[in-house]
């Protein structure tokens, strides 16, 4: 409440003080705001990409997998899937965009040859080759998929929080201090106006006062007797 504020010159320098850092950051976090939309977008646009992959290769790795299983029997495809003796390795990093942390995944081991498989050319046969092949073009996917998905929903948090810190400043903040301002302008207006009437009406007092003196002894002097000298 501006009532709340004392309306003195200190406190207005102070205001008038916030009111310029408050405007500058508004601006910086608006620019802020736009940038993470941007950089939004363009992660979307990636998204969208990575998804529309993501089920094509679920796709494809299921008919694979399907395919093997009506030709080999459950029996083989499991036996190849267990014997798998590396598997693949997962390391996280970070990166930077706009002041927001995100992830980068990278992966290594996914991809392999028939020989480090670890079932053997013997034990394999062309469509478990080609099931093989599907998933781990799959998994890298979903590898991709993941660092695209956190670093998306990292991104719009932090656009909903710059959204926030914008609009408290822009529709709480800055009105306030607009309102203590004009409100603390009016008061030293008013307070200066009363002080001018104030000295003004002393003046006139004085200068009132100084005509009444002067008039008395101006009477004082015309009242005194005439001597006989005279």
């Amino acid at each position: 409440m501006a009532e709340d504020v004392k309306p003195t010159r200190k406190n207005l320098m102070a205001i008038e003080d916030r009111i310029e850092l408050s405007e500058r950051g508004h601006d910086t976090l608006e620019q802020k705001r736009d940038g993470l939309i941007m950089e939004f977008m363009d992660i979307l646009d990636q998204a969208q990409d990575v998804r529309s992959d993501l089920s094509d290769d679920y796709q494809r790795a299921q008919r694979k997998i399907n395919m093997a299983r009506a030709m080999e029997g459950d029996v083989a495809v499991r036996g190849a899937a267990a014997a798998l003796k590396e598997h693949p390795e997962i390391t996280t990093q970070s990166k930077n965009i706009m002041g927001v942390v995100v992830p980068q995944i990278e992966s290594s081991r996914v991809k392999k040859s028939l020989d480090q498989r670890g079932y053997g050319l013997l034990g394999s046969s062309a469509r478990i080759d080609e099931a093989a092949d599907a998933y781990e073009e799959l998994l890298e996917t979903i590898i991709l998929a993941a660092e695209v998905e956190t670093a998306m929903k990292k991104m719009l948090e932090e656009i909903e929080t710059t959204k926030r810190r914008v609009n408290a400043l822009e529709f709480k903040l800055l009105p306030d201090l607009y309102e203590n301002q004009e409100y603390i302008e009016q008061k030293l207006e008013e307070q200066e106006r009363e002080e001018i009437f104030r000295l003004k009406k002393i003046k006139n007092k004085k200068e009132a006062e100084e005509k009444a003196e002067a008039e008395a002894e101006k009477e004082a002097a015309e009242a005194e007797p005439v001597t006989a000298d005279d």
